[in-house]
């Protein structure tokens, strides 16, 4: 009412006193710069739409990178069929083109046409390499695959780095004994002495603190400057996929505990001082009695001190379409979240579903990356 009132004063009183070309002039004045403030806005707000347009489609331009794994494992069935489900993608695949063709064959499986393949060398026949065994030939295709398609994402020409399984044991007999896993390969591409290996599903999300140790070396290995990085980039990742600062459950390493010092005291002298440390990242609970930490509601996701403490419970609920997401790197890279299955070695049985959750992943966290 206030408002109707006031528009009839200002439309009445230049007429009654000043006549009406004054009020037309006035009335040109506001129209005028509601116009050209209106379409100044309205050109900064859709200049801005098309600039990230642009930046999107360029960047979806740019193919993501697939590494066949281990050929003489499921690798090149899972990785054909996945890049299969992606028919508007561009993909480059990293392996040996005659082997990964071979195994696909044998497996009933088409490798799809959106592929541009990337050579990387055999030292053997196709014809030599043998389904379901540990060989040197095929760890040293599945090492050098790696290799080239980590050094190509950070040259920018591949969006990120979806990797097929591996044999550890394949890549020992390939002499590469200091290997030991995908995370730590490409950490030390990238100049980085570790990375955080990290698990994802719609229904769990982990992150372990040790990777690929024995038992006995767990507890020397959580140290709070390893703990404070794992911490950081589990929040920072939680966070760009929440939308808000998360809620990070930290489990524990000592049973109940640790039960106030009687059974081990790194909860006190190492986990919570730690996550005092890092409160500013995310809101941290814990530390969290191991066997019921999950039971813990209103939580995003959890840190884990060692491999099977977080994997046991991750692969129950989410081992079909669970992820394996390196963070902490200049790249992208995820996984599925199993072995090379050499029990299924080239029979058509095994299944896609985690390598086609491991694109799609790829695939938001390269546009988040390129919104941000």
């Amino acid at each position: 009412m206030l408002l109707c009132v006031s528009l009839c004063f200002f439309a009445v009183f230049p007429c009654v006193y000043f006549g009406v070309l004054p009020f037309v002039l006035f009335v040109f004045f506001v129209v005028s710069s509601c116009v050209y403030f209106g379409v100044l806005g309205a050109s900064l707000w859709f200049g801005k739409g098309v600039l990230y347009c642009a930046a999107m489609k360029q960047r979806a331009s740019v193919p993501v990178a697939v590494t066949g794994g281990d050929c003489a494992g499921i690798g090149p069935e899972i990785a054909a069929r996945a890049m299969a489900a992606f028919p508007e993608e561009q993909f480059v695949l990293f392996t040996n083109r005659a082997l990964f063709c071979r195994a696909c064959a044998a497996a009933g499986v088409a490798v799809p046409a959106n592929v541009h393949w990337h050579e990387v060398a055999l030292g053997c026949a196709p014809e030599a390499v043998v389904p379901g065994q540990n060989q040197a030939a095929t760890g040293e295709v599945a090492y050098q695959s790696v290799v080239a398609a980590g050094e190509a994402a950070l040259r920018g020409e591949v969006r990120g780095v979806v990797t097929a399984p591996f044999s550890k044991a394949a890549l020992h007999l390939a002499g590469h004994t200091d290997v030991p896993g995908h995370t730590e390969l490409l950490a030390r591409l990238c100049g980085r002495e570790e990375a955080t290996m990290a698990f994802f599903s719609p229904k769990l999300v982990v992150s372990l603190v040790t990777i690929h140790c024995a038992l006995r070396e767990v507890p020397e290995r959580i140290t709070p400057a390893r703990l404070a990085r794992v911490l950081r980039d589990t929040a920072g990742a939680l966070s760009r996929v929440v939308g808000r600062r998360p809620r990070i459950g930290v489990m524990a390493l000592n049973p109940h505990a640790g039960e106030g010092g009687a059974f081990g005291d790194e909860e006190a002298r190492v986990i919570v001082p730690t996550m005092a440390a890092c409160a500013d990242a995310a809101e941290f609970v814990g530390p969290l009695v191991p066997d019921t930490a999950l039971l813990t509601e209103g939580l995003d996701g959890f840190v884990a001190m060692y491999h099977d403490q977080g994997l046991i419970p991750f692969k129950a609920v989410a081992f079909r379409d669970g992820v394996n997401v390196t963070l902490g790197l200049p790249i992208l890279r995820t996984s599925p979240d199993h072995g090379t299955a050499f029990n299924l070695a080239w029979q058509g049985r095994a299944s896609a579903e985690s390598m086609v959750s491991a694109i799609a992943l790829l695939q938001r966290l390269a546009a988040e990356r390129c919104r941000g």
